[in-house]
Order: structure tokens, then C-alpha cells, then sequence
């Protein structure tokens, strides 16, 4: 079973990481794909995704899930909080039912210096650098999922990834920790992280 990474955080909130190295026909013998996908790569995600759900708790309605206007998936009872993402061959759910929640997963980017402007400001960066002893690309790419996770764990749209997320402070490791960000000048949000296999797993979860 490829579940590279799991972990209860809490007694009702459980984070898991799966490979993809299944072929469709396992997934759907497990759970249904409910709309037209007509890339191949994109409908194992998504079932990946909607397997993670079940693996995490296994009573979880995933076919009662929707699609909200802003994209994100949702339960319309609010049964469970959840988020789920995916890169290249790998799949991330995140499950709460006391919390809410926002999850990311992102391979390495050797070319993401070129559009660090369009979500980071050049102080922000410099700030940072100062603190973080990651390679630029591993940096960037780190501070792209962390707005990423926090972008879902709004769940209502109109996010501005340069002004209303911004990154105040690193503390942890290399290969993990905790990323301090301020969102919409309002909420103070702390944002795990966990580099892995040439990706890196971020996620938040608050009780507001």
C-alpha cells in the first residue's frame, strides 16, 4: 500500500499522503468517479483524492460531495471538514471534524523564480532568505503551497496570494516546521510543512 506519509493530529483531524502507482480499476472498486474527466493523469487524482477521504475515515459520504463556486470541494452539512490536492503522482487529503482545514502538495519547481513576483514581494523573499537555508527553488516553491493551503482553508474565493498572505517567519527544520503568515491583516495562521520524495506537504487548521 503506497501511503507514504500519515498522521493523526488530533482525535478528529488525520492527514495521509498516498503515490499513485494504482491503476483506475483499484480506485473505483473503492469509489466513484462522478463526473467526466478526460485526462487520464487527472481522473487517478481525483480518485486517489476521494480514496484518501475513506482510507482517513472510512464512513466518510464522498459521494455526497460538491463543488462549491470558488472550486473547492465540499459537504453541504459540513459532516466533515476537508481538503484534498494532488501533484504529478501524488494524492493529499486532509479530514477534521472539529477543525477547519486547508492542504497542499507541490513537487519542486526549478522554475518558479520566474513568477515569484505574481505571489511574493521582493522584501518578503529577502526577509525570508535571511532565515531559510533552503535553495531558492525549494524556498519559493515552500512559500507558494503554504498560500496555497491558506487559499483553501478560506474556502470563500478572492484571495490575493502577494497581499493577503503574507509570510512573517520560518521555524523548524529544513525538511520540516512551521511557516507564520498573516492573512487579510486579520488572522495570525501557522502552516505546516514537510518536504518528501521531491515535494513538499503543506497544511493549516484552525478552530475559527
Amino acid at each position: 500500500m503506497p501511503l507514504v506519509y500519515q498522521q493523526n493530529i488530533n482525535a478528529t483531524t488525520k492527514i495521509a499522503v498516498w503515490h499513485i502507482t494504482e491503476t483506475e480499476d483499484f480506485f473505483l472498486k473503492r469509489v466513484s468517479l462522478q463526473r467526466e474527466i478526460g485526462n487520464s493523469n487527472q481522473r487517478l487524482q481525483y480518485l486517489a483524492g476521494r480514496f484518501l477521504l475513506k482510507e482517513l475515515y472510512p464512513d466518510f459520504p464522498v459521494n455526497l460531495i460538491q463543488i462549491a463556486d470558488t472550486n473547492k470541494p465540499f459537504l453541504e452539512k459540513d459532516l466533515f471538514n476537508f481538503s484534498i490536492s494532488h501533484s504529478g503522482d501524488y494524492a493529499t487529503a486532509l479530514v477534521s471534524i472539529t477543525l477547519r482545514v486547508g492542504v497542499d502538495v507541490e513537487l519542486l519547481n526549478r522554475q518558479i523564480e520566474r513568477i515569484q513576483h505574481k505571489f511574493m514581494y521582493a522584501e518578503e523573499v529577502e526577509m525570508l532568505n535571511k532565515q531559510c537555508t533552503m535553495p531558492i527553488n525549494q524556498a519559493l516553491t515552500l512559500y507558494w503551497s503554504v498560500k496555497e493551503s491558506v487559499f483553501k482553508w478560506w474556502a470563500k474565493g478572492a484571495v490575493d496570494f502577494k497581499d493577503d498572505v503574507v509570510i512573517k517567519l520560518i521555524t523548524g527544520l529544513p525538511e520540516s516546521g512551521i511557516v507564520h503568515c498573516d492573512f487579510k491583516n486579520k488572522y495570525k495562521l501557522d502552516v505546516q510543512y514537510l518536504f518528501f520524495n521531491n515535494h513538499v506537504l503543506t497544511w493549516v487548521l484552525t478552530d475559527h
